[in-house]
């Protein structure tokens, strides 16, 4: 059964050798002290660099999924509130979360059709941290990278914190843009969920610093301690680090991966609009995610529709809450060969 759930999706072919790899190489014994790990820690780090093109200075920590990372940034970072923007379930759950800490936080919502009104934001200076959900998997929209730089450009004094679970590896993101970014592993990047990946500027790094907050399993100011000597401060999963490490030496630049990836979606999107029984979620392209296309119709046709692909061998991703009836999602992530997804394409071009 080939799967196009958006997370957990399908892992890499070549994990099988990964997982070889690793128990030949004695890694799945390797303490989290020892040389072997940290020289893993730092080959992991180098190659975000070389092939997510992450800017010097910033710094990779590991934790155990994306969404620990609300709490880590709202305990160690926001001073004062968090600026949240977002229009779907996972946006609103990561300001509902950042409420429990920082009860002033604001949520400003936005249709799934718009873009952000950079123009329109109004953010207070009460508001230390601007909260962005760059991929919004529930209904498969995305913020652009000119949106992010944008806010930046206005609010230079501010940090920015982005959400991009369901898009980093897989599409080009500036990561100079903003000073937080975070991400799991169980979506672009190919590899089972358990792990998650936090990336943090030497500005995120001064402002944790001057917060000062400790003495938390996960404070940030104890994770960037250890991190200073390529360990973590928690026994972590050094297996699921080995595989990322596999992946990221496997894989191409993350320019190359941005083309595949918006070309397989505009066959996706093509296929979709030349159907009679369904039609794209998101209409407007500006807002419509390149990582993840949500597909809607009447709801009986949804759900038989996921019957008879299961039937082809193919699993298509449920909506997510209120939009779970009518609507169906495709993971358009990297691990998907172009003959799967030319597979899915023929098949969806049957209606």
């Amino acid at each position: 059964m080939i799967t196009f759930a958006p997370g957990p999706s399908k892992v890499y072919d070549k994990l099988p050798q990964y997982m070889q790899e690793a128990y030949q190489q004695g890694i799945l014994s390797a303490n989290h002290r020892s040389a072997v790990f940290m020289n893993l820690y730092q080959e992991t780090e180098t190659l975000m660099k070389e092939k997510l093109h992450l800017p010097e200075g910033y710094r990779l920590l590991f934790t155990s999924s994306a969404t620990e990372s609300w709490e880590i940034i709202s305990q160690s970072i926001v001073q004062s509130s968090s600026y949240h923007i977002f229009s779907g379930s996972f946006g609103k759950k990561w300001f509902n979360y950042a409420k429990h800490i920082a009860p002033t936080s604001f949520a400003h919502i936005i249709a799934a059709e718009d873009t952000i009104d950079i123009e329109g934001l109004q953010i207070g200076e009460n508001f230390d941290l601007i909260a962005i959900t760059q991929n919004e998997t529930s209904n498969a929209t995305q913020v652009s990278n000119a949106s992010i730089a944008a806010i930046a450009n206005k609010y230079p004094e501010k940090m920015i914190a982005v959400d991009t679970t369901s898009s980093m590896a897989g599409i080009e993101l500036d990561f100079k843009l903003a000073d937080i970014w975070y991400a799991s592993v169980q979506k672009c990047f190919g590899l089972p969920a358990g792990l998650g990946v936090l990336l943090v500027s030497p500005k995120a790094i001064a402002k944790a610093k001057d917060k000062g907050e400790t003495g938390r399993y996960n404070s940030l100011n104890f994770m960037l301690e250890n991190a200073q000597t390529y360990q973590t401060h928690y026994t972590p999963n050094v297996f699921a680090i080995y595989l990322l490490k596999r992946v990221l030496q496997d894989m191409q630049e993350i320019q190359h991966v941005d083309r595949i990836t918006r070309e397989r979606m505009r066959k996706l999107e093509d296929a979709i609009a030349n159907t009679t029984k369904f039609r794209l979620l998101i209409q407007n392209p500006e807002a419509r995610s390149s990582t993840v296309l949500a597909v809607t119709g009447r709801e009986e046709f949804i759900s038989q529709i996921k019957k008879n692909a299961e039937k082809e061998g193919m699993q298509l991703g449920s909506g997510y809450g209120p939009l779970k009836p009518s609507s169906f999602r495709i993971a358009n992530f990297p691990a998907i060969t172009d003959q799967e997804m030319e597979r899915l394409i023929t098949f969806l071009k049957t209606y």
